[in-house]
Parts: structure tokens; sequence; C-alpha cells
């Protein structure tokens, strides 16, 4: 730290130098070419080829490397496409701009124009005519050969793991097309991108804990979103019939490699459909993400090979369940009660057999999940929103998706009996009430939007952080958010 001290002293004496002789961080430099450009435009030429083309760039860019050698020295420069050489000789230059490039550091931005011509050993590089110092940096960069290692530090300052870690860009670059395909896959399926309050007075539309603000003007206690689904439903009532939306969404839960408190989901809702259709094209919008992402549908993920060309599969739960030997009565309480104490997992006398069911489930299938595989038949009990199947009540109308043992997506056919969806609310408030923080509130104005009237309703939602974790191969969802959460630093 110390050392780091005496360096940052350095470079502002450095800075204070500038400052005297006029604008220290000038704004009137234009690069015409980018790194990546110029690499795909002229490297495959050989020297004599490019000496004829007589082509010149002007780049600007961080300085990653320096090698000085008295009359003529050699740089690196960084832009947002790649890295390209720079060499710097004071006939060219100038004897002046030389020195005066001696006493840039590492870290600066720099701007560069010259004539590109090709080393001995093939590199494409910038002989410069005119050099300019656009910013110092103040603080040095990480040990220039060993980059940013630190995991924790890496995601405090995102800025510097960027820098020195270029490959971290193309995980974003991906979560870009991944979010894009998303979009255009849905728009071409006719469904409208709306958007839907982040502060909500009820949280609704999943079970979890949220967490609370207070408006002061209108002096109440407001909720950040935890999904959007209750509001996108209401414009279904509307006659909004096919809505989706990109959403940010905020859980007051537990930090782990597969959960962040501030996550991006994508849920989308249709009239007039039902579970098979969701299923179909949820399928749809992964096989397109990956197709975008990476280029094909199998990926590479944690050391097993994905497929997303197949027709994914779909297994019930109770078929998960008995194919892991659990083959008693998957609908008997004290059975099932038995099989979770001999795991040891901890449940409560007010579950009934669908959380018990569900519970189990978790502890004994999903780690087995990894192609592909939607899950359906989910209890009534573990599923408050979802439509009851016809042919028994007991269960409902939804999937969840799994690929590598995560959960990607969660969708059914959408519950649409007013009275039903009451009585579901009023056992979710005496949840709550019985200490239950991730139950539902009671949403008297969904009611009111159900009595109103919603079409047969399929609806659907997709994580897109843990989409992203599978297509870039990242082993934590902290590597597929720029700025996942931190403690605070000591």
């Amino acid at each position: 730290m110390d050392e780091d001290n005496k360096l940052m002293e350095e470079r502002r004496e450095k800075l204070k130098a500038l400052r005297k002789q006029g604008q220290a961080f000038p704004n009137d430099w234009r690069p015409t070419h980018h790194a990546g450009e110029l690499a795909a435009q002229y490297g495959a030429l050989d020297r004599a080829a490019l000496e004829a083309r007589a082509a010149t760039a002007k780049i600007a860019g961080r300085m990653m490397l320096k090698r000085v050698m008295g009359k003529a020295s050699f740089a690196t420069v960084q832009d947002g496409s790649g890295r390209i050489q720079v060499y710097i000789a004071n006939h060219v230059a100038g004897e002046a701009a030389h020195e005066t490039f001696k006493h840039w550091d590492l870290g600066d931005i720099v701007g560069v124009e010259g004539t590109l011509f090709k080393t001995n050993k093939g590199e494409l590089t910038v002989n410069a005519k005119q050099l300019r110092l656009l910013v110092k940096a103040l603080r040095p960069l990480p040990e220039k050969f060993h980059g940013l290692t630190d995991q924790e530090m890496r995601y405090r300052q995102r800025y510097v793991d960027l820098i020195v870690n270029p490959e971290v860009r193309s995980v974003f670059a991906a979560r870009s097309k991944v979010v894009q395909s998303l979009r255009d896959t849905l728009v071409a399926e006719g469904y409208l991108e709306v958007e839907t309050p982040m502060m909500q007075p009820i949280p609704g539309g999943a079970v979890a804990r949220p967490f609370k603000t207070h408006h002061n003007a209108l002096d109440m206690e407001l909720f950040l979103r935890i999904a959007p689904e209750l509001y996108l439903k209401r414009l279904v009532v509307g006659g909004m019939e096919r809505v989706f939306e990109i959403n940010r969404n905020f859980r007051n839960e537990g930090i782990s490699t597969r959960h962040n408190p501030e996550f991006t989901m994508l849920e989308w809702y249709c009239a007039y459909r039902d579970v098979d259709y969701m299923i179909d094209l949820t399928e749809k919008l992964v096989r397109n993400a990956a197709q975008a992402a990476c280029g094909a549908h199998t990926v590479s993920c944690q050391g097993k090979n994905i497929d997303f060309s197949k027709p994914f599969a779909r297994l019930p739960m109770p078929d998960a369940l008995r194919g892991q030997g659990i083959d008693g009565d998957l609908r008997e309480r004290k059975y099932l009660s038995g099989q979770l104490n001999k795991l040891g997992v901890e449940h409560k006398s007010e579950h009934g057999w669908g959380a018990l069911q569900l519970m189990l489930f978790e502890a004994v299938a999903e780690k087995h999940l990894v192609e592909p595989t939607f899950v359906v038949d989910y209890p009534a009990e573990v599923s408050p929103l979802a439509r009851r199947k016809d042919a028994d009540p007991g269960l409902t109308d939804r999937f969840e998706l799994f690929v590598d043992t995560k959960e990607i997506a969660n969708g059914f056919s959408e519950l649409n009996d007013p009275e039903d969806q009451a009585e579901r609310f009023r056992e979710q408030s005496a949840r709550k009430d019985a200490g239950d923080a991730e139950a539902m509130h009671y949403d008297a104005d969904y009611i009111r939007a159900l009595e109103t009237g919603l079409p047969p309703t399929g609806g659907a939602g997709l994580g897109v952080d843990r989409l992203v974790m599978l297509l870039t191969d990242s082993a934590s969802i902290r590597d597929v958010i720029l700025f996942p959460h931190m403690r605070p630093e000591a």
C-alpha cells in the first residue's frame, strides 16, 4: 500500500505540472479507428503489401505496456475493441514528443496518429507522428503481467477488472446478445414490450422477502418489486393480449453463486394460450439465445456439454422423485416428512404434502437435472398463482425449466378464477401472519382485476442472469452482473 501511495504521489506531481501547461484533460481528440477493426482490415497483409497501402490511423486508448529504448520506444494501447502496438521514434514523432512520452505512465489514456506498418516479427503497429496525453491516470493498474486476480476486488472494482482482464468484456457482450435475442424473439411473436412499477404498495408475483422503502410525500410504505407478474396480468385484463417486460427485481434474501439481491428477469404473458404453449416458447427463447450468444446450440458449461438443439425433456415431479428411489405415497404427509427427516431437511407442521413434496424434490432430484428439462405437475400449495389441473386439482398446470441443475424459467397456465385466487391469497396471508416472511400479501386490487375478467392466459418468467451464466460458462452469478452486491469495504 505504501508503494501505491508513493506512485500516486508521483503521478499527482505530474498532473500538477500538466495543469500549469494548460488544459490537463483535453476533449478535442477524435479517433477515427479502433484496434479491432485495424487488425481485421490489415492484420493479414504482409509488410510489403501494408507499406504499399500507406494506411494511416488515429486511435485512442489506455497504455497497457511501455518499452523505452533510447531514440525509439514501443507501447501497447488498448481500446474497447482490443489492443494495438505503437512505435515512437525521434525521427518521426520528434525528439521532444518522444521525451514527453517517456514520462507517461501505464494506465494513462493517450491519443496516437500515424502510419501503419508491420514489425520484423509481423506485428501490426502504428508509427506515431502525433502523440497526445488525454488523461493522466493517478492510480496504477495491478501488476502488469498478472492482472487483477483477487476475485472480490474484481467485483468491487469492475472498471479495473475490465481494463486488465479483457476477456471479461466478452461475457457482457454475450449478455447483451442474449437480452437482444429474447427481445427479438418475443417481438417476432407479436408481443409488446411494456414497463411496470418498480416501487409497489403490495409486493406480489412471487414468494419472496421484499425490500421496503418509504415515500415521504405520500407518507406510505412501498416495496421494491419482487416480480412484475400481477401488473403484467392487469394489462392482459385491459386487452393487451401479448406483453413482456425485461425487468429488474429485488429480493431481500441470501447471496450465493446463484442469487443476487438485484437481478434481471424476462416475464411474458399471452391471452388464450396455456402452459404447453409457454413450454414451447420458452424452449425457443433459450435455443435462440444460445445461438445468438455462442453461435451454436451446443455449449460447454462447467465441464459439461449442454445441447439445446434437441427437444427439451418433460418430467413430472413425482417421476423425478421416484427416479431417485422415493417410491412411497407422495401425497402422504407422514411419509414425506419421514423422508425429509432422514435427509436432515427442516420443515414445519403447517406445511402440507405439496410443500413437503417440493422440498424433497429440491433435496434429492434437482442436482441430477443437467440436460434441459421441464419439470411439470407442481402441487397447488406451492403455486399460488397457477391454474389447477382440470383432472387433478391438487396439481397445477405449471413448469420449471432446469439446465445444469439450475432453475432457469418458471411458467404456468394463469389462475383466472377470482374466488380461487382470493382463497389462495388468504392462505398466503395466514402464513405471513404465522411468521413466513416470504409469503404473499393479499392484493385486493388484483382480485378486482380478475373479477373484471382475465382471459385464459399463459405466463412465464426466465432468469436472464442464470441463462447468461450457462451460455458464458460462468460459475457464479457475480461473474455475469457488472456490479454485484458486496459487503461494505472495511
